[in-house]
């Protein structure tokens, strides 16, 4: 993924502020206030999703990010992830991009308080 593509999801993300891109497994993770909002893979923009969001994703033509593993026990196998395509409309407009970006994050932050806190382990 080239740095330029970095540098175009950075501008086109400007109106939630400074926005960090970070490489991981081939593809990059996009966060705002210390959230993943978006993961970047093949130079093709996805944004977390829950089902609201998703049906919303649909209406515009959007799909799944699907990653087939080719290691371990679900080698081969596709798996739909929580991330879906942003739309192409706002590929160009970066008011529109925002917008949908700001839905991502406000999943994101939905998604991290409802995850339960890790328990801490006891030796005995």
């Amino acid at each position: 993924m080239s740095s330029s593509f970095h540098e175009f999801v950075r501008e086109l993300f400007a109106g939630l502020g400074q926005v960090q891109i970070k490489r991981m497994f081939g593809g990059a993770g996009v966060y705002a206030d210390g959230r993943m909002f978006a993961l970047l893979a093949d130079e093709t923009i996805y944004i977390k999703t829950d089902d609201t969001l998703k049906a919303a994703l649909a209406e515009e033509g959007s799909g799944p990010f699907v990653w087939t593993p080719n290691k371990g026990p679900r080698a081969g196998e596709s798996v739909e992830m929580s991330y879906w395509r942003l739309p192409e409309a706002a590929l160009d407009d970066p008011e529109l991009a925002s917008r949908w970006a700001e839905k991502a994050l406000a999943v994101a932050r939905s998604k991290a308080t409802a995850k339960p806190k890790a328990r801490k382990s006891r030796k005995v």
